[in-house]
């Protein structure tokens, strides 16, 4: 077996990402959102649909997600480009991220975007802690295009996010992933059991 480096076996292990989704969530009157590439489909019944997220417990909505139980995981368009800066590019704590982005709330009391391709409202039924993050798997128990009848444009992913990205931004991007990257090394290995009770009031 090749013996690679860290660097290579991350590189190979970015064709595992999911799309550059999304994720807005609600508690106790404080709205969030935030960008995720961690989501998956996590059934292959069609009367079962479900997803899977993996949320950095650093991230602002991590808290909020699970003491909810609830989320709503837009996929985007490649055209999104500035709903992605404003979603992940800064922290919900202390300021509306969601002011200004045209929105509602949806089924389960969560926000939901009016421009993305598709959008699933989540219902939390599990929980995975993975030392840095908490993977939520999720029933889907409401979906739909935004304010659109039907999705329009091509889902973004995180390779053509990579690709596409303003230039200014980049060096912002670089520096926001190896603090993530600091923070979950430091993490990973602090795993702890969680026994997920129920969706939260």
């Amino acid at each position: 077996m090749p013996n690679l480096q860290p660097d290579q076996v991350y590189q190979l292990l970015r064709n595992l990402t999911s799309p550059v989704v999304a994720i807005t969530c609600q508690r106790g009157g404080k709205s969030n959102g935030m960008i995720s590439d961690s989501a998956v489909r996590a059934s292959i019944a069609p009367t079962v649909p479900r997803l899977s997220v993996y949320i950095h417990k650093f991230n602002f909505s991590h808290d909020l997600i699970f003491e909810t139980g609830r989320l709503v995981l837009h996929l985007l368009r490649t055209d999104q480009f500035e709903l992605i800066h404003r979603l992940g590019f800064m922290s919900g704590r202390g300021r509306d991220k969601l002011a200004g982005i045209a929105h509602r709330s949806g089924a389960l009391a969560a926000p939901v975007l009016d421009d993305c391709y598709a959008h699933f409202e989540c219902r939390v039924v599990n929980a995975m802690d993975t030392g840095s993050s908490t993977c939520f798997l999720g029933d889907v128990v409401a979906v739909g295009y935004g304010a659109a009848e039907r999705p329009s444009g091509d889902v973004m992913t995180a390779a053509y996010f990579r690709a596409h990205m303003p230039a200014e931004w980049r060096a912002e991007y670089e520096a926001l992933l190896r603090a993530a990257q600091a923070y979950a090394a430091e993490r990973s290995h602090d795993i702890r059991p969680i026994v997920w009770t129920g969706e939260r009031p």
